[in-house]
């Protein structure tokens, strides 16, 4: 995560006083005192008069940002969210245990993520964009209404700070071990009458975290990262305009997975060859956020592109001797190219006693990957690899286009999506103490996808996957289909604390796998996976008793047709066997839990803040998958720890009258969890724990700080994520890291 000495991150919802910019039509100004205020509503509230748990990431506390490195970092500091970074770079947010963990980007996650309010729709854009941020707001369970599809989990709101006459103009250079370099600035200001801009930048460059115990040491994963993002905003008191762009370059390496049959040390992997390879991952974007006033009504309009270029790949096996024999490995490389338009526009207006919004969305999509598997070294023109492939002989059908052996696989996969929407969203004061929320969203989808999977024999031959003779991995297919989403809560404010229950429904696409095509079933019906739906049944109580902040919850969640990555073991020709995998449904789950957040300052300077959630998942599965009839049924789901808690202190004090000295230290702790539907302890992580703390010193007069940061300070060597092939294959957490910066506020 990148942070700057003026705009960062802090911990947790309820804990830090907001004043900030609304994401949409107007600033969210805070109320008297303490009060905090959220724009994820689309509306600026209170977040104690939210009907539904809610966390919040403020600028306040800088601390917790630094040393961070991409988006699966904001998991430590949000209860009950957990982030599994499948394929080393691509981050599936979890919340209460919903969400597929899955490693093509077809598939985005069930946690929403938006940017500046424009909605991300693959699994790979988040990270890029971490700098310069004013705060994150998540809210946990469906939400079906605002945020329509892909929103079946929660959503994620990253909001950059916006222009202002003030500027908050920073510049901060840090260094840290494994040889880290990191710069980030923002300078802005009043350009024009009633016309201001912002520029901001970043630059992290760090070598290998991970050992390779093999050559090249470059396997262990290589940084570098810039970003810019430029803002504009004109307004004169009426109409206002917000025009933003950003590009962001990542061209470093992608950390290597590890096997489990290896027996490695601590943050140890094995890897060397053509699975070291570079990146070169370019994101791009431009927005325009429109507001003007229609006598009592206010219309918002926010019109925006986003897309990518991506290169990358690594060692699909994690070991340099699959089966012993070093010639069968595995390679893998990703060429993908995306493009996204979209549009929302929303009315809104309040009443005495109520408040209205209606609006509608759409968006056009179109992504397209080839997705190469070699054995040895590739040439880049023939695509045909050194040595024999271990996973192709099983695609090459019953009458092979040639005899001899197989050493390359490819997927191309093109799929465009068109979604419209409509929906509504409003309040009503029943009574001085009584609110009714509810709201409505209908959302139409056109998928079109079409795709093949060729295997290159050794000697050129070229052709398609037939696997068990049913035909060649090639074709089309579409998905249309309209879906109802919405939510119903009552409030009901009593003393200065706010009683809610409430239901709220989501749901995710469907869509095309976009691995490997075995078959021409891979794109009729059969190959498809089905969208999923969660339905949430919340209560709770939020608010503040003297110095005392507290939310407390508890949620239950039916969830309908859960996609999940399934690996699947089949035969090869030699007895030997090899996992295939693809996204799926499972027939059911349940789960549910609560959850508390508290936050207590009983001293000035002082800040204290706990976190926890407890959250039981179970698979209801019946019908058979893989031929497997019920392995997954009474599993937990992936990604969702029994028990998960986080905390924080922080201590403020001058130590002179130009001087501030701030002291804090945080953990975050999971129980063991599941790193797939298979609920094989040997597919799972065990407990968590890990600590990070930070010391600034800050002169007021110059406005320098001076900071040293440590994350990961036992050092814990722990999964990120998982997937099945020859043996099991996981990707590692960072290593303890550390480091300092200096700060310039102008």
């Amino acid at each position: 995560m990148k942070s700057s000495g003026c705009a960062a991150l802090s911990l947790v919802a309820l804990c830090v006083p907001v004043s900030a910019a609304a994401q949409s039509s107007s600033p969210a100004e805070a109320d008297a005192g303490e009060t905090i205020v959220v724009t994820a509503t689309r509306q600026p509230i209170a977040i104690d008069k939210v009907a539904g748990s809610v966390l919040l990431l403020g600028p306040t506390e800088l601390e917790q940002a630094q040393g961070f490195t991409g988006a699966e970092d904001l998991a430590e500091l949000l209860p009950g969210v957990e982030a599994a970074v499948a394929n080393g770079t691509q981050v599936a947010f979890q919340i209460r245990g919903i969400g597929a963990v899955d490693h093509q980007a077809l598939t985005p996650t069930a946690a929403a993520v938006y940017s500046d309010g424009v909605f991300l729709a693959t699994n790979v854009q988040t990270s890029a964009l971490l700098y310069d941020l004013e705060r994150v707001e998540v809210l946990k369970g469906p939400q079906g209404t605002l945020y329509g599809r892909n929103a079946s989990a929660g959503a994620v709101n990253l909001i950059s700070r916006r222009p202002d006459a003030q500027g908050a103009n920073y510049a901060r250079i840090g260094y840290g071990n494994f040889d880290r370099f990191d710069l980030d600035a923002a300078f802005g200001g009043e350009i024009g009458e009633s016309a201001f801009a912002r520029l901001a930048t970043t630059y992290v460059r760090r070598s290998p975290v991970l050992d390779n115990v093999a050559d090249p040491p470059e396997a262990g994963g290589e940084t570098e990262e810039f970003g810019l993002r430029l803002s504009a905003l004109l307004d004169r008191g009426g109409p206002s305009l917000l025009v933003r762009a950003h590009f962001e370059q990542d061209s470093g390496i992608n950390t290597m997975p590890r096997n489990s049959a290896l027996d490695l040390g601590k943050h140890e992997i094995q890897s060397a060859g053509d699975g070291v390879q570079d990146s070169d991952n370019a994101f791009y974007g431009a927005s325009a956020e429109f507001v003007m006033q229609l006598g009592e009504w206010e219309l918002f309009s926010l019109t925006a592109f986003e897309g990518y270029d991506q290169n990358y790949g690594f060692d699909f096996d994690g070991t340099l001797a699959p089966f012993g024999v070093a010639s069968l490995n595995a390679n893998l490389s990703y060429a993908r190219d995306f493009a996204q338009f979209s549009e929302e526009l929303r009315l809104s207006r309040k009443f005495g006693g109520a408040s209205v919004l209606l609006g509608l969305a759409a968006s056009l999509e179109d992504f397209s990957q080839r997705y190469t598997i070699w054995c040895g070294e590739l040439d880049p023109q023939t695509l045909i690899g050194s040595c024999n492939y271990v996973g192709a002989p099983g695609r090459v059908g019953p009458s092979p286009a040639s005899s001899a052996p197989v050493s390359t696989l490819v997927t191309d996969i093109a799929q465009d999506r068109l979604s419209l929407a409509a929906f509504t969203y409003n309040t009503f004061d029943l009574t001085n103490r009584l609110t009714l929320t509810a709201g409505l969203r209908l959302t139409h989808e056109d998928i079109r996808g079409e795709g093949q999977g060729v295997h290159i024999f050794r000697d050129g031959v070229t052709a398609f996957n037939n696997r068990d003779g049913l035909g060649a991995a090639k074709g089309a297919n579409r998905i249309e289909t309209t879906r109802l989403s919405g939510n119903a809560a009552l409030s009901y404010a009593l003393g200065g604390a706010n009683l809610y229950l409430s239901i709220t429904n989501g749901y995710k696409s469907g869509g095309f796998n976009g691995e490997v095509a075995n078959n021409a079933l891979h794109y009729a019906d059969e190959g498809l996976f089905g969208a999923e739906t969660v339905t949430t049944v919340e209560i709770g109580a939020k608010g503040r008793t003297g110095a005392l902040r507290y939310a407390l919850a508890g949620f239950f969640n039916d969830y309908q047709d859960p996609q999940a990555r399934i690996f699947v073991e089949f035969a090869l020709p030699d007895g030997s066997t090899i996992v295939s995998n693809s996204l799926s449904n499972l027939d059911a789950a349940r789960s549910y839990g609560i959850e508390g957040q508290l936050g207590w300052s009983p001293l000035a300077g002082l800040d204290l803040d706990v976190g926890a959630v407890w959250n039981r998942t179970r698979v209801r599965q019946d019908s058979s998958i893989g031929g497997n009839a019920d392995i997954f049924d009474g599993n937990p789901l992936p990604f969702a720890p029994e028990f998960s808690a986080n905390g924080r202190v922080r201590y403020e004090t001058r130590v002179s009258e130009g001087a501030r000295l701030a002291l804090s230290a945080s953990g975050n702790f999971r129980s063991r969890f599941y790193l797939d539907p298979s609920g094989l302890i040997e597919r799972s992580q065990g407990d968590v724990l890990t600590l990070a703390s930070r010391a600034s010193l800050a002169f007021d007069g110059p406005g320098i700080e001076v900071s040293i940061w440590g994350r990961n300070l036992t050092n814990r060597d722990y999964a990120v994520s998982g997937y099945g092939f020859i043996g099991y294959n996981t990707f590692r957490s960072e290593p303890r890291t550390f480091g300092g910066a200096v700060s310039f506020a102008f």
